[in-house]
């Protein structure tokens, strides 16, 4: 396991084209997205700092249905890394109950297109599809009784509430991203 950091990412940057499938088959793209704002989380099935946050992101999906989608995306080399293949995927979308699709990014192009780093990798655009958050779930990943500040929901609240989103943003921390030899 490799700690690594996010950059804050190109706040204001418009979400890069996807066409991927999700763990329950349905293939989503762009035109999917509609007028919401989206918050797309890189994560996989073996990195311990994504299953230490993933009841935490699954409850923000609860919490903003119907304002906000969620999405999970999975950009593992899933012949290196098993647990992180498409049939994983299906077996911890069902375990978990995930409220939000589950999508693999089989060719990587889109976390190499938003310049993911690490899982959990958290980026929250706009209505508009616009950048407007690229950091941290919360201060505390290992212990959510020891969270103090939640980042990434006050983010999202600032958005729905048509408010500014802080500039300071804390990177994500968490194992590297599992990229094939190109």
């Amino acid at each position: 396991m490799s700690l690594t950091e996010s950059s804050n990412g190109h706040i204001g940057s418009f979400i890069p084209d996807f066409s991927m499938i999700s763990t329950e088959g349905r293939l989503w793209t762009n035109q999917d997205l509609g007028a919401l704002p989206s918050l797309m989380v890189v994560m996989c099935n073996h990195c311990p700092y994504v299953q230490a946050v993933d009841d935490r992101i699954n409850n923000l999906a609860k919490d903003y249905r119907g304002r906000l989608q969620v999405f999970g995306i999975n950009a593992n080399d899933p012949v290196a890394y098993p647990d992180d293949n498409f049939e994983a995927m299906i077996e911890r979308f069902k375990l978990k109950g995930y409220q939000f699709p589950y999508l693999w990014d089989e060719s990587q192009a889109f976390a190499r297109s938003l310049e993911a780093v690490c899982t959990p990798d958290f980026f929250l655009f706009n209505e508009v599809h616009q950048l407007a958050y690229r950091g941290r779930l919360d201060d505390s990943w290992k212990d959510p009784q020891q969270v103090k500040s939640q980042d990434l929901r006050e983010a999202i609240e600032a958005i729905l509430n048509h408010r500014p989103v802080s500039i300071d943003q804390k990177s994500s921390l968490g194992c590297s991203i599992k990229w094939r030899s190109l």
